[in-house]
C-alpha cells in the first residue's frame, strides 16, 4: 500500500495518474495548501522541501520519496512499467520527463504567478513566461509530429507534461495551430486511468478552462496568499 499526500495541482495529479494507470492500491491525503498542511512537522517529516506530492511505500518500510518526477520513476521502476528497461528506452523517456520537470513545468508555474496571482500586472514578465511556454509546446508539437507518444510508448514522460499541457488556457498559453500537440492531449484525455486520476483529488476549479466564477474566487484565494509572504504553490505543484 502507498500513501499519497498531495493536492488538485498538475504535479500532484502526475501521480495520482500515473498510481491509477498502474493499478497500484494506494490511500490519498489530501493537503490543504492554503492552510500551510504543507510546512507542518509532520509532512516535513516526509518531504523536508515542503512541498506536495509526496508518497510513503509502506511495502518498502515506510519508504518516503518526495519530487513529482522522482515519484514518478520510482512507481515506473517498481512495477517494471511505464518506461522501458533497456538503456536507451529508459533514456528517452528521462529526457522528456525532465523537460517537463526543468521547462514546462517552471515556465507555466511561473505564467500563472504573473498572469493570475500577482497583485500587480507586470506586462513584461506575463510575456515572457507565457512565450516561453508556448515555445515549449511547440517543441512537443514537433516531437509529436512523428511520434505516437514522446518517448516511443506511452510513459510517465508523457503524463508528467500531460498533466501541465492541460491547464494551458490557465496561463493564458494557447495551443492553436499545434495539431499534433491536441491530437496527443485528447488521446491521454481519453484514458479511463487519466480521467480517474484527475479526480484524485477534484480541483475547486477546472483549470482546463477559463471565465467562471470560481476561476476568479481562485485566483483571489491565491493572490491572498501571495500578499501575505506565502508562494502560490497551486500554481507551482
Amino acid at each position: 500500500m502507498i500513501t499519497l499526500y498531495t493536492a488538485a495541482t498538475p504535479n500532484g495529479h502526475k501521480v495520482s495518474i500515473a498510481l491509477e494507470e498502474l493499478g497500484l492500491p494506494y490511500a490519498l491525503k489530501v493537503l490543504d495548501l492554503s492552510q500551510g498542511e504543507q510546512k507542518r512537522p509532520e509532512f516535513l517529516a516526509i518531504n523536508p522541501n515542503g512541498r506536495i506530492p509526496a508518497i510513503v511505500d509502506h511495502d518498502a518500510g515506510d519508504f518516503a520519496v518526495f519530487e513529482s518526477g522522482a515519484i514518478l520513476i520510482y512507481l515506473a521502476e517498481k512495477t517494471g512499467r511505464l518506461m522501458p528497461a533497456d538503456a536507451k528506452g529508459r533514456s528517452r523517456v528521462l529526457q522528456w520527463l525532465m523537460f517537463q520537470m526543468g521547462g514546462i513545468g517552471p515556465m507555466m508555474g511561473q505564467a500563472n504567478v504573473f498572469y493570475r496571482y500577482f497583485p500587480t500586472r507586470i506586462p513584461a514578465a506575463i510575456e515572457r513566461y507565457q512565450a516561453e511556454s508556448r515555445r515549449l509546446f511547440e517543441v512537443l508539437d514537433t516531437r509529436l509530429a512523428h511520434h505516437e507518444w514522446l518517448a516511443g510508448h506511452y510513459s510517465i514522460a508523457d503524463i508528467a507534461n500531460w498533466a501541465w499541457v492541460r491547464t494551458h488556457r490557465w496561463s493564458g498559453v494557447s495551443i492553436d495551430g499545434l495539431p499534433h500537440l491536441k491530437r496527443w492531449r485528447d488521446a491521454i484525455r481519453a484514458r479511463p486511468a487519466v480521467q480517474r486520476g484527475i479526480e484524485r483529488p477534484p480541483a475547486k476549479i477546472d483549470l482546463s478552462r477559463d471565465g467562471e466564477a470560481g476561476s476568479r474566487e481562485f485566483s483571489e484565494q491565491a493572490r491572498s496568499m501571495l500578499m501575505m509572504g506565502r508562494t502560490s504553490e497551486e500554481s507551482q505543484q
